[in-house]
């Protein structure tokens, strides 16, 4: 038609990953679990970063959040309860070039895995951790976790909990080496996504506490946050976080917060009457130590080479001669 006989072709990447190329099996969280939220925002990082579905790990414990891997079309190691962290580690010391992801509940970190956490801070490797807080221990039927607020009545504590709740992010920020630190809610998810994306491009440690609704046993206990958004704050920066127009437009309450100061990330982490979003702590000068340690262990094939034909020839089983001696 008109004489126009060009063909019109139009070119694609063939290795480009949609977010199919990141669903696994069909998630089983309950419906209104924070989790399923979580899930979105790390299948579209993924798609929007490009990772390799094959150079991708996701590591996890025990719990609810821990069934992450499961429902991630990428490598996945479901471990112990609380050993997530050195799982992982050991991962990415062997394979520094692959992208490794942590999930872990309040309890699976904060409990049992809590010495594995504290080390995991001060080794600042090349992981992301993902710490999803609904306050409560929800795969086991609710128990007092260590983050749980006072009073609250579980089956572990049916007067009501004593003691106070342990603050993940001070903690973290108190840690030697502690390098990347943010907190966000389950229910902002574009924030939630820019979130974890920050983290993911961080050199270093990345540690990310998750606020996130069980929808059986702590489903109203962040309705004071929800229903009314004057009790969140917006951590902003030029340094920090992108905070788009229309989410200022709901939470007004804001603070410019460089997140390079710690002392000034200690005491927002302290507040009690409102909850802070975004990034409190970032510091990418803090030394990796898997960078560290492959600075002094050099490896090549030859030497590898070497090492497994030194432990093979432990085992030699040499033929023996008519006279029942061995050559």
């Amino acid at each position: 038609m008109f004489g126009i006989t060009q063909h019109i072709t139009i070119d694609y990447d063939e290795t480009y990953h949609s977010l199919d190329d990141y669903q696994g099996n069909v998630p089983r969280w309950c419906p209104g679990c924070g989790d399923n939220a979580i899930l979105t925002s790390v299948q579209r990082l993924c798609r929007d970063e490009q990772l390799p579905p094959e150079k991708t790990v996701f590591v996890s414990g025990i719990g609810c959040s821990s069934r992450f891997p499961h429902y991630m079309k990428t490598y996945g190691f479901h471990g112990l309860h609380g050993r997530a962290l050195p799982i992982a580690q050991g991962v990415k010391i062997r394979r520094p070039d692959l992208h490794v992801f942590v999930n872990m509940g309040d309890g699976d970190c904060c409990s049992i895995g809590t010495a594995h956490w504290i080390h995991a801070i001060r080794y600042n490797m090349n992981i992301v951790a993902l710490m999803h807080d609904n306050e409560v221990y929800g795969l086991t039927k609710m128990q007092a976790s260590p983050t749980s607020p006072r009073g609250m009545k579980t089956n572990t504590t049916p007067k009501g909990t004593i003691l106070q709740p342990l603050n993940p992010l001070t903690t973290t920020l108190g840690v030697s080496n502690v390098s990347f630190v943010a907190q966000v809610a389950e229910w902002m998810p574009d924030f939630l996504y820019e979130v974890i994306k920050a983290a993911y491009h961080h050199h270093g440690f990345a540690f990310v506490r998750i606020l996130q609704r069980c929808p059986h046993y702590t489903p109203h206990i962040f309705d004071p946050f929800i229903t009314n958004p004057d009790n969140v704050v917006l951590l902003t920066h030029e340094k920090g976080m992108p905070v788009r127009d229309e989410l200022k437009k709901v939470y007004k309450n804001s603070i410019e917060h460089d997140p390079s100061d710690l002392h000034r990330a200690r005491e927002i982490a302290s507040m009690n009457d409102k909850i802070p979003v975004g990034i409190l702590y970032q510091n990418e000068d803090i030394e990796c130590y898997d960078e560290l340690r492959r600075k002094t262990r050099a490896c090549t094939h030859s030497m590898r080479e070497q090492a497994l034909e030194h432990e093979f020839s432990k085992f030699i089983i040499e033929p023996v001669t008519e006279n029942g001696k061995s050559h």
